[in-house]
């Protein structure tokens, strides 16, 4: 197969959603996490995708059917423990968490088995996301470094959405594209505050610890792309906000379809703001039309920073 996505998505959730439709109250099931998101955006943008996961007890159970019905290619291996939820109540608008489980860790053979379906698509395909688990006890970083470098070393051409010990896991390994939030920077350290100074130096450190390319977003401020040495900024056009969740999500996956296809990485950057910008605008994570995405695309503006 070819110009499509690994997406590596270790410990996927069930999402269970409460809500309300007129006089109706209604309970939805879905596959969740970040990796089953930027699948989805992937595969909305007509890029194929496979995405690799570990499932297991009868919350496993119910996931391999939701999966099923996700416009994806699903590699599936059986974990020992079982897989992780979350249940919230949108009935009055918000969303309210009830209750969450992330899933116990995966021990070693449910990391063996994986790694080894993971590593065979990913050899497979031009480009892979490596998208991290609801918790950081689930999976050890080290699985990410291994996969970074092997894919790397491979010819493989790696995009990470993550921060923490799983981004210094990935920028050991070798990693051609880190999309980063500035919140996610200042938490790990990265940057003193979130003004432009600190997140540009941050970024160009990034380059200097193993990133080829790097986008930090900045909620409903213009994103920094650092590309080829001088740093971007990324102007999308303003849209009503329904829910800001997911939009990072849809923004990597953005860049991974374009990559995935030989897209340039300005080209790249583009469809990934467009792809983040239509997801605020809908209550589905990592879901939007690929037609309203090529139209915002065209109004994507980059520009060099202004430091004035």
């Amino acid at each position: 197969m070819t110009g499509h996505v690994m997406v590596f998505a270790p410990a996927p959730l069930l999402t269970v959603t409460i809500e309300q439709q007129a006089d109706a109250v209604e309970l939805h099931l879905h596959p969740g996490g970040q990796g089953v998101w930027q699948a989805r955006m992937i595969a909305a943008l007509g890029v194929p995708a496979t995405l690799c996961v570990a499932v297991g007890g009868e919350v496993g159970a119910v996931l391999r059917a939701v999966l099923a019905a996700e416009n994806v290619e699903v590699r599936a291996v059986t974990r020992q423990a079982g897989s992780g939820w979350s249940v919230h109540d949108r009935r009055d608008g918000n969303r309210t968490g009830i209750a969450e489980h992330p899933g116990e860790p995966m021990v070693r053979h449910d990391i063996d088995e994986l790694y080894s379906v993971t590593l065979a698509e990913g050899l497979r395909a031009p480009v892979s996301v490596l998208s991290g688990p609801a918790d950081p006890t689930v999976v050890d970083p080290d699985v990410y470094r291994r996969l970074a470098a092997d894919l790397t070393a491979n010819g493989g051409r790696v995009v990470a959405d993550l921060s923490g010990p799983y981004l210094a896991a990935v920028l050991d390994g070798g990693v051609a594209f880190v999309k980063v939030s500035h919140e996610e920077l200042v938490a790990d350290g990265r940057a003193g505050d979130d003004s432009v100074d600190e997140l540009v130096a941050a970024a160009h450190q990034l380059r200097k610890d193993g990133a080829g390319t790097v986008l930090v977003s900045r909620a409903d401020a213009p994103a920094l792309a650092l590309l080829d040495d001088e740093v971007t900024e990324v102007h999308v056009p303003r849209l009503q906000v329904v829910d800001h969740r997911g939009a990072g999500d849809s923004m990597s996956a953005g860049v991974a379809a374009v990559l995935a296809r030989g897209g340039d990485l300005e080209q790249a950057v583009r469809t990934g703001a467009a792809a983040g910008a239509l997801n605020v605008t809908r209550h589905g994570l990592g879901t939007g039309r690929a037609e309203t995405i090529e139209e915002l695309i065209g109004r994507v503006r980059l520009a060099p920073l202004d430091r004035g």
